[in-house]
């Protein structure tokens, strides 16, 4: 006789961005593992923009990819339009970006869960969770059924109290047409986790049959597209055309006179929105300088006629927004298939989260995503992936894994989060990364691949790709450095092609790719025929850019120094003479764990920090003294 069993050994309470990466992490490291969603037919759904990657946000798609996730394979299984980001610039701030087809996106990824071993997937509401002796136990949801683990993940994105606002209209959920979760935000609330309120929005969706494209700019992808993941060799999908048009100041006419129907400015919405995402309202308001906004016309799909209108995201009411559109150059004819809408959302604040995302109150609690005060799939992904391999280790008794800001953007992402918490949804940008140089999208499996295959996440085949490209790169570094070309006649008229001087010397490769003219294209000259260029364009990087990468490893071991000085979790400030107030209430509600992220509270001053080094040294010599 069977018998229904509901022991897991991890739980995952949502199917969105963060709760996929999470699940996947787990059931992949061996773990038994369960995913409760509200509607088990939106996993992964996008629930704003059908695209992944961008500027920054690409970095992390590269670098879950060369952990073992899902995210990148994904996104070039169903990807229609591939875009280099910032190719004119430093291959620092280089991203990766691709329009998705939406609904190709989700059904992939349920499938992957579907089929993934040790991985399980229900549709339940979980409205509390079991905690006994400041440990989880397990969920209960509201039908009644419990489900035991030893660690839970919580991924509820948008839907811890959800509220839908459209003008002055307002109703619960957490995305347009689903409801909305408020136990866990009771439960999170009993346990001591302090949460707060975010708002974020999403634009009207509009029927592309009634678009006049011909009033449009139309903006291609890359003519030879780069996949996300370094397992991907070729792109299934037809790649298709996005289209780009502008407000105008008829557009912001009608926005100003109807500002008072705003849910923002009439005092409805009173939650903070994404700094970097405003709303149309937000734009025509804080930049009323500007007599147009660009606005992108993005296909949702190879199968749909829908189209989503990147920069327009607004609350206003129904009449307004169809209003404002027809405004717009191209839309004069639109039709909406779907009004844009805000949402109101609990989050916990990260400051309570642990390096491994598990909170700082209950044992095997983590939690991951929008909950932690992000925006974004990536950045839901990316700590998706970090709390499901903590959860997995804690389970097995290992020790966890942590990523610090010189490893990874990744590391970057964690530590401003549990460091310095969040005013607005977070958002993912290069700048935020001291260390970019280092951090490039390209060279994302050198950095993380081989930390990934000590945990038992880099499949086999996966592996072999890695050995192969890194192996491919140490051979073509050493024969460029070896070969020396001569100034001959020969040589002279080879280097007239490629327009550079010629040297007075014999040179070696490597010395004619540091010239700025000279790309690692221009080595098939010289009989160097590099099949990879993935391959060839990092090593172009190291080779021109080796003096500021040499500058910024330097700078990384005054890094590593501060980072090694540990505080004792037992520490207690307030014993510190010369210390304000201010100080030691920001030192005690983050708990640094170490000297150098304590350096990166806001509002800890360098001579905080002289004080507390000393005292830590100090109290550090006394200890050995006293052995």
């Amino acid at each position: 006789m069977a018998i229904y069993s509901n022991q897991y050994d991890v739980i995952v309470v949502g199917a969105g961005h963060a709760g996929c990466e999470a699940a996947l992490a787990g059931a992949r490291l061996g773990l038994k593992t369960l995913v409760l969603t509200m509607n088990i037919e939106v996993v992964a759904a996008m629930s704003c923009n059908p695209a992944i990657g961008g500027l920054g946000k690409g970095h992390l798609v590269k670098e879950i990819d060369a952990l073992g996730g899902e995210m990148g394979l994904n996104a070039d299984a169903t990807g229609i339009q591939f875009r280099q980001l910032n190719t004119r610039k430093g291959a620092a701030v280089q991203s990766s970006r691709c329009q998705s087809d939406k609904y190709l996106y989700a059904l992939r990824m349920k499938s992957v869960l579907e089929k993934q071993e040790n991985l399980f997937l229900k549709q339940q509401i979980v409205e509390g969770l079991l905690i006994k002796n400041d440990q989880v136990k397990g969920v209960k949801t509201n039908i009644g059924e419990t489900f035991f683990s030893r660690c839970i993940i919580i991924t509820t994105g948008t839907f811890m109290n959800g509220l839908l606002h459209v003008g002055t209209k307002s109703k619960s959920g957490g995305r347009a047409g689903e409801g909305t979760s408020g136990g866990i935000s009771q439960c999170l609330t009993s346990l001591g986790i302090e949460l707060g309120r975010f708002k974020t929005g999403t634009p009207p969706r509009l029927d592309g049959l009634t678009i006049d494209y011909s009033k449009c700019l139309e903006q291609p992808g890359d003519k030879n597209p780069t996949p996300f993941s370094f397992l991907t060799k070729t792109l299934p999908q037809p790649q298709v055309s996005c289209f780009i048009t502008y407000t105008n100041t008829q557009t912001h006419e009608i926005i100003r006179k109807n500002l008072h129907k705003s849910p923002l400015y009439a005092g409805i919405i009173k939650s903070t929105g994404p700094r970097y995402c405003p709303s149309i309202e937000d734009k025509i308001v804080r930049f009323s300088n500007r007599e147009r906004h660009q606005i992108f016309l993005e296909p949702m799909g190879l199968n749909t006629t829908e189209v989503y209108i990147n920069g327009a995201s607004t609350s206003l009411p129904v009449d307004v927004q169809i209003e404002l559109l027809r405004s717009i150059s191209g839309l004069e004819n639109v039709e909406m298939t779907r009004t844009g809408y805000a949402v109101e959302y609990d989050y916990a604040k990260p400051t309570q989260l642990k390096p491994t995302l598990e909170t700082k109150q209950v044992e095997g609690l983590y939690l991951a995503g929008q909950i932690n005060g992000t925006s974004g799939y990536e950045e839901a992904a990316a700590q998706g992936l970090v709390a499901g391999i903590n959860a997995a280790l804690h389970c097995k008794g290992k020790e966890p894994f942590i990523l610090d800001r010189s490893q990874a953007y990744i590391g970057v992402l964690i530590d401003d989060l549990i460091t310095k918490g969040v005013e607005d949804p977070y958002r993912m940008m290069t700048s935020r990364a001291e260390y970019r140089l280092l951090l490039r999208e390209g060279n994302a499996d050198l950095r993380l691949t081989e930390k990934a295959r000590e945990i038992g996440l880099i499949r086999d085949d996966r592996w072999n790709v890695f050995e192969k490209r890194k192996e491919s790169l140490d051979e073509l570094r050493k024969k460029i450095k070896e070969t020396k070309i001569s100034p001959s006649n020969e040589n002279i008229l080879k280097l007239e092609k490629i327009k550079t001087a010629t040297p007075k010397k014999m040179i070696s490769l490597e010395e004619l790719l540091r010239r700025p003219e000279i790309g690692y294209e221009n080595l098939s000259l010289f009989d160097v025929n590099i099949c990879d260029g993935s391959v060839g364009k990092e090593l172009e990087i190291d080779i021109k850019f080796k003096g500021y990468i040499e500058k910024q490893e330097e700078s990384i071991q005054q890094f590593k120094k501060l980072e090694s000085l540990r505080i004792p979790k037992d520490f207690i400030y307030s014993n510190i003479p010369g210390f304000s107030r201010e100080v030691i209430e920001k030192l005690e509600k983050v708990k640094p764990a170490s000297l150098g992220q304590a350096s990166r509270i806001s509002g800890v001053t360098p001579s905080a920090m002289t004080n507390l080094m000393i005292y830590l040294k100090k109290r550090s010599f006394e200890q050995r003294k006293l052995k």
